[in-house]
């Protein structure tokens, strides 16, 4: 059994932060400590994944709270950073129930303000996070494109990573020294691309094992949470038995932003 806490970076000790890059380093080609610690610090804090029997941390995903100016306006961006789930507990659902619960609750506070999850992907597995529980977001497969949504992406891309945007693509590029998965974790093989939203972000993001990375925005409003999701984070806290729209995993998701780019 696991257990998912939220903390804030600053209360994270040293031993936890080793054990994080441990994770990290397995999953990462290129994973120095320094740049993973600089990363973690402009985080506002840390989902911990842990072993309820011994308490060792098994997973962790960062996450970065951010106000923008987006489109005139003010809205809130949740940005999540580097996601790691050891491969022995690839599929289980502890990390996504708490991630959900931190989207609903930042968007109960300001129920007024848009909302927005921000996350940038250079495997699968985090795309299909996005395609499987949200019902409005960028880019969406066999769907007129949502031109409000993509330029949420280009302004929130340009103010938090200026110039790396390829505007013709719509890929970051961190060039050739970018971090990549190693590839043991997220591999396409050719029966994986008889699922469509698999097939549509290789098609989007076809230089993805050299690190490139496929901005993504959902909705993640309190609308949208009362409407959508609510009724599986009923069921995760309370155990219901009435029908609920259960959120899906990607299959132990390992996909995050390089360690020097969040």
């Amino acid at each position: 059994m696991l257990t998912t806490t939220y903390q804030k970076v600053n209360t994270v000790g040293v031993r936890d932060v080793t054990r994080m890059h441990a994770l990290f380093e397995a999953n990462y080609a290129f994973s120095p400590l320094s740049s993973f610690i600089r990363d973690l610090e402009k985080k506002d804090g840390v989902f911990i994944v842990r072993k309820k029997s011994t308490q060792e941390i098994v997973g962790f995903s960062t996450l970065g709270i951010y106000t923008f100016k987006l489109g005139g306006k003010k809205v809130k961006g949740l940005f999540s950073g580097d996601t790691i789930i050891d491969k022995a507990y690839w599929g289980t659902r502890s990390l996504q129930t708490a991630v959900a619960f931190k989207m609903f609750w930042e968007a109960a506070k300001n129920p007024l303000t848009p909302q927005y999850w921000l996350l940038i992907s250079k495997g699968y597995k985090t795309y299909l996070l996005l395609s499987k529980n949200f019902p409005e977001y960028y880019p969406k497969r066999e769907a007129v494109e949502n031109t409000q949504l993509k330029s949420l992406v280009t302004e929130y891309c340009e103010a938090m990573f200026p110039g790396k945007l390829d505007r013709e693509s719509m890929l970051l590029d961190f060039g050739d020294g970018a971090n990549c998965l190693k590839d043991h974790v997220a591999a396409i093989t050719p029966e994986m691309r008889s699922e469509p939203d698999i097939a549509f972000f290789e098609q989007r993001n076809p230089t993805w094992q050299r690190g490139t990375e496929l901005p993504c925005i959902a909705l993640a409003d309190f609308k949208t949470f009362a409407k959508f999701i609510w009724p599986f984070l009923w069921k995760a806290a309370f155990g219901s038995k009435k029908p609920a729209r259960v959120m899906a995993d990607a299959s132990g998701d390992v996909s995050g932003p390089a360690p020097h780019n969040g």
